[in-house]
């Protein structure tokens, strides 16, 4: 089955605690937003709640990313996050994001994240599942 590459989108808000000494977003808190909106799409987009990975003793690990900052988000601005997986390895998935300021789809923040699967009892990376691939993958009849 061929994966699902959709882009999917998550509404934000900038909360005070975000705002660094120069009054913009700290870039810390850029991959928070992104780790984020992952969680509520993984629950809202492939049915699959970060509760059921646990209850499957697996996670995933943050093994690499790359972050562009091209424009400041600012304290009262809202933010839409949007997430595409755009590979699957053996034990890894390629997500690429985009974060655009939602008044005017200014492009704040680009980048990538790669996640390993582990296992969380041994720590160690472990093959996707079957299950999980299968969520990850388009369904038969939505291929034209």
């Amino acid at each position: 089955m061929p994966l699902n590459t959709r882009v999917h989108t998550t509404l934000l808000q900038v909360r005070p605690d975000d705002i660094d000494l120069f009054g913009h977003v700290h870039s810390s808190r850029y991959m928070d937003y992104v780790f984020a909106a992952r969680l509520e799409q993984m629950e809202r987009c492939y049915g699959m709640p970060l509760q059921e990975f646990m209850q499957h003793n697996l996670g995933w690990y943050l093994s690499a990313t790359e972050m562009r900052y091209l424009k400041p988000l600012k304290l009262g601005d809202s933010m839409k996050v949007q997430t595409a997986i755009v590979s699957m390895g053996t034990a890894s998935v390629r997500v690429e994001f985009a974060i655009l300021r939602d008044a005017d789809d200014v492009l704040c923040c680009k980048g990538w994240a790669e996640y390993v699967m582990v296992d969380l009892k041994t720590g160690r990376p472990r093959p996707i599942p079957e299950w999980i691939i299968n969520r990850y993958s388009l369904p038969d009849d939505s291929i034209s």
